[in-house]
């Protein structure tokens, strides 16, 4: 069941590849931080589905494509 839409999903991959690429002009803890939130973002995008989007009840898809919809 997929609870990330479009605009959402296509926000995440490229938030998710400027944060991979983010060690490239950071320092610190934010060196290993950063990218960890890139991958998770991406893996989200992917996945069309957001665990903490199922938690709080959130979607983002239109209904019609929901697989849920009937």
């Amino acid at each position: 069941m997929s609870n990330v839409g479009g605009l959402d999903r296509a926000i995440r991959a490229v938030l998710g590849l400027l944060l991979l690429a983010s060690p490239l002009l950071v320092t610190g803890v934010w060196t290993y931080v950063l990218p960890l939130i890139g991958v998770v973002l991406l893996g989200t995008a992917s996945m069309r589905f957001c665990p903490a989007y199922r938690l709080l009840g959130i979607s983002t898809c239109p209904i019609n494509t929901r697989a849920d919809a009937k």
